[in-house]
């Protein structure tokens, strides 16, 4: 397989430096200060062996990539930016590549099948930084990631298998799934949970907050008919495989802490604006999540973080 990736940061960064260390042909398409330092010095990925520059190829536009029949693209820019590069992407790819969302949030993959026809979800499990141009940290050691992955809206097929079997070649440790998105709506869970802290800290009332949004989350759910894996099954993957580095635990948090770290829009409408969705079209009440999506929007536009407190006053 050759390897798009579309998408450079934290995530994207990392699944393609070491795509490109394993020896697999891969670009990656990236932007501004971070895609100019990747064309000098190549893309620098943070380890915890260290640091090393990777001479892995990046451009700034799908319309640069020399697309063949054995072509896939890892999406993995944020949800509010998936539109922009199925844009780029479908005036530039063959409507047969696959587009693999390497992303949070469950609403990608039907973006894409509007313009391609073979759409793959992916489990991101991959704790990393992105917060300089041109460096990617990978904050687990020594295996960096779980990356499963499956055809949307389920199935596997021999492009999911070699896909899996790359990754795995690159120190990742993936399986293709039948039911790839079952795994993906317990991670919109796991990530709406996870960013409570990374909006309000640590104290009961957090715990309280974080309680509220994952039963939320758990009714929509059950409202709507979707199954999810559980959390039990969502633990027994992880298990002891992604340990983290201890020179780096003073690092901001989830991905959704960095966004707001660096100034930049998040994806919590795809998080628990999600849940928000689901809630209203089914039918139940999501006010924890609702909030949480609200705040977060308040704190892009420069507002003070709550307290959790005065937070969890208002839910009442």
């Amino acid at each position: 397989m050759r390897y798009v990736v579309y998408g450079a940061g934290a995530v994207g960064g990392v699944i393609g430096a070491r795509l490109h260390l394993a020896g697999l042909p891969t670009t990656l398409i990236a932007r501004g200060e971070h895609l100019r330092r990747i064309r000098e010095v190549g893309l620098v990925l943070d380890t915890a062996d260290g640091r090393r520059p990777v001479p892995v190829p990046g451009t700034d536009t799908a319309a640069d990539v020399t697309w063949s029949d054995d072509t896939v693209v890892l999406l993995c820019v944020k949800g509010h930016q998936t539109a922009g590069a199925l844009a780029d992407l479908a005036a530039h790819a063959p409507a047969a590549t696959p587009i693999v969302c390497a992303q949070n949030g469950v609403a990608n993959e039907a973006e894409v099948l509007r313009r391609f026809v073979a759409a793959y979800g992916l489990t991101v499990m991959l704790p990393s930084l992105h917060l300089e141009p041109g460096v990617v940290v990978e904050k687990c050691g020594p295996t960096p990631g779980i990356l499963d992955l499956g055809r949307f809206p389920r199935g596997i097929d021999a492009t999911a298998e070699a896909i899996a079997a790359d990754l795995c070649a690159a120190g990742f440790e993936s399986v293709a799934r039948d039911d790839i998105m079952a795994w993906k709506y317990r991670k919109l869970l796991v990530n709406a949970v996870g960013d409570v802290a990374a909006v309000l800290g640590s104290g009961p009332e957090v715990d309280e907050i974080r309680t509220r949004v994952g039963a939320e989350g758990e009714a929509v759910l059950v409202a709507a008919g979707i199954d999810a894996v559980s959390g039990e099954q969502d633990d027994v993957r992880r298990g002891s495989t992604l340990q983290p580095r201890a020179d780096i635990a003073s690092f901001p948090g989830n991905s959704l802490r960095q966004s707001l770290t660096r100034g930049l829009e998040s994806e919590i409408d795809y998080r628990a604006g999600e849940i928000v969705l689901l809630g209203r079209l089914h039918g139940v009440a999501t006010p924890a999540n609702a909030l949480l999506q609200a705040t977060v929007l308040a704190l892009a536009r420069g507002a003070a973080a709550p307290d959790p407190a005065g937070f969890l006053a208002r839910l009442g």
